[in-house]
């Protein structure tokens, strides 16, 4: 290292309190210097200067003052211009403000006054080749080498410069000359290894990782790199080899088993990698991440094969064996359950997971799809209510509370948390048209027929073939016996929509009984009967009603006791089946 000048024994002794009083600013730039009459004199008064200059652009620099420690540092150069220093100094500056054109050319200046000072010359270096200069900075790096010979730091840093100037072959020249100096070891032998497999030398870079493993012959990461370099360049035998013996090595290594199973699964003996899976899976050195990732990447996604969804459980099962308290690992094992329809242990699981970390929205939305699918209704409104509370901003948190208080007939309520919710929903119109959906039913169910056909029209005007609401909407009109031709309109087309449902085919028929069109609701009611709907009471109903208007009262009668048997129908069904005698 070269030997310290006085300008730094000085600055390191005064520290930042130096310069403080009014001698240090009294001859700052922009005020008169001394009057001499020697030359001598006036140099060493300039050197003085510079150097109280010099130690208060520091002082300014370190403070964080940028643009003032660059205006004094250029105050140095002004009256020394040889001054390397503050060139390099001012070029490190103009680097942190990202003027690296200045920081370049200042650089360069120091790096040209001062050819023998390696920090000039590496900064120097470092910034062509963060500007693209890739064959200058190796020319600079060369000769920082020539500075001081046999620094295997220094030479690593040349090597690199080797290689962004795209010369591989120098590059590796140099790494040998370094493990010359140091040995075999990590870095330069892996550094080494990569240059060979860019330049399509497999071989050679086989031969560096086996120099490595003989140097190191107990260490399995290097076993590892190999069998991996060797599996990506169609080496499979001696990718097994290298495996086996980081097995023999150490037996419980996880990730071995996981390599094997790749292994396995590319050479198509699918049985054997899993059998390699369950056995990675079932060590908890694993972590659960990076299981979960294979989960993901083999089985879900990949799809391979119909059999990967049981493997994918089996495995899923297995973690939760292993990581018993990991919420990650119990929601994709939930998730799983869902999969198979396995609602009810689906819920527990994620019903745990909530006990573990109740954080994930996503993890409730899971909660709450299952107990949907198990009709569960007492819970799935005390669960939506619950997540509501910690994600109120979540639209399909209030659609899930808005449904369960719609099974319970709980109208009111329905009503005011649909409403609530829909203020979140943004950009959704699916989402959209579920809440306007249950909107209508529930507004319909309290007499409230005004918003009730405005929650219906705003359904409609986003999915103008919605045939639930176009059946729903036409049968409430026929009920109330309004806007009849409109309601025949939506029924018929809920019809072509879905010909096949019972509900849809006895609604047409209901309205046109309504515009008193006798015969053809006989017609389309009894299609409804032929589609299931024979063991539907309203549409039993509603069928004895057409043939009492059509005079085929005994038929009519046999109907409306029918209906009686199934169950619930009109307030009148009674009367009429007793009497038989229609009451409307």
């Amino acid at each position: 290292m070269m030997k310290p000048t006085i300008r730094w024994v000085v600055w390191f002794f005064l520290g930042l309190t130096i310069v403080s009083g009014c001698s240090s600013q009294r001859n700052l730039p922009g005020h008169s210097f001394p009057n001499t009459h020697s030359g001598q004199s006036d140099q060493r008064i300039r050197g003085s200067l510079n150097t109280e200059i010099f130690i208060e652009a520091n002082k300014q620099k370190i403070i964080g003052n940028t643009d003032e420690a660059l205006r004094l540092f250029s105050a140095c150069l002004e009256l020394d211009p040889s001054d390397a220093a503050s060139m390099y100094e001012m070029a490190k500056l103009f680097l942190s403000k990202g003027k690296f054109v200045e920081a370049l050319e200042m650089a360069r200046k120091a790096s040209e006054t001062d050819t023998q000072n390696i920090w000039y010359q590496l900064l120097y270096g470092n910034l062509l080749q963060k500007t693209g200069n890739y064959i200058e900075a190796l020319d600079v790096f060369r000769r920082i080498v020539e500075i001081r010979p046999g620094n295997p730091d220094l030479q690593n840093q040349l090597a690199l410069a080797y290689i962004m100037a795209d010369k591989p072959e120098q590059a590796i020249k140099i790494y040998d000359e370094i493990e010359a100096i140091l040995g075999v070891h990590e870095e330069t032998s892996l550094r080494k290894q990569e240059i060979y497999l860019q330049m399509g030398k497999v071989s050679k870079a086989i031969e560096e990782t086996e120099r490595l493993i003989a140097s190191h012959p107990l260490e399995t990461r290097y076993w590892a790199i190999l069998a991996e370099m060797c599996m990506t360049n169609g080496m499979e035998e001696k990718a097994l080899e290298a495996y086996r013996t980081i097995l023999e090595i150490d037996p419980d290594n996880p990730f071995t088993h996981i390599s094997l199973a790749d292994y396995y699964r590319k050479k198509g003996d699918y049985d054997q990698a899993f059998r390699e899976l369950k056995e990675g899976f079932s060590n908890p050195g694993l972590e659960a991440q990076a299981k979960i990732q294979i989960l993901l990447t083999y089985y879900l996604v990949s799809g391979e094969r119909p059999e990967f969804g049981g493997e994918a459980f089996e495995l899923s099962l297995i973690m939760t064996e292993v990581h018993p308290e990991d919420p990650k690992v119990f929601s994709l094992y939930g998730d799983l359950l869902a999969q198979r329809d396995e609602y009810e242990k689906a819920r527990d699981a994620f019903r745990y997971v909530i006990s573990l970390d109740s954080s994930s929205y996503m993890v409730w939305e899971q909660l709450l799809l299952c107990e949907s699918e198990l009709n569960n209704t007492e819970a799935l409104l005390s669960e939506s209510l619950r997540a509501l509370e910690l994600f109120p901003e979540q639209a399909m948190l209030y659609l899930f509370a808005g449904a369960a208080y719609y099974q319970k007939k709980s109208w009111e309520e329905c009503i005011a948390t649909l409403s609530k919710g829909l203020d979140y929903v943004i950009d959704n119109s699916p989402m959209m048209i579920q809440f306007y959906t249950y909107l209508g039913d529930a507004y319909n169910q309290t007499g409230d027929h005004e918003n009730s056909d405005f929650s219906y029209e705003k359904v409609l005007e986003l999915e103008p073939d919605n045939d639930y609401v176009l059946n729903n909407w036409a049968y409430y009109l026929s009920l109330r016996n309004e806007n009849l031709e409109t309601a025949a309109r939506m029924a018929k087309r809920a019809t072509e929509l879905k010909p096949g449902s019972s509900a849809n085919l006895d609604t047409y028929g209901w309205v046109l009984y309504q515009m008193g069109y006798f015969e053809e609701a006989k017609l389309w009611i009894g299609k409804a009967l032929e589609n299931d709907g024979d063991t539907n009471p309203v549409i039993l109903e509603h069928y004895g009603d057409v043939l009492y208007q059509l005079g085929e009262r005994n038929d009519a009668r046999q109907y409306w006791n029918r209906a009686r048997e199934m169950g619930e129908g009109s307030e009148f069904l009674e009367k009429k089946a007793e009497e038989g005698v229609l009451y409307e």
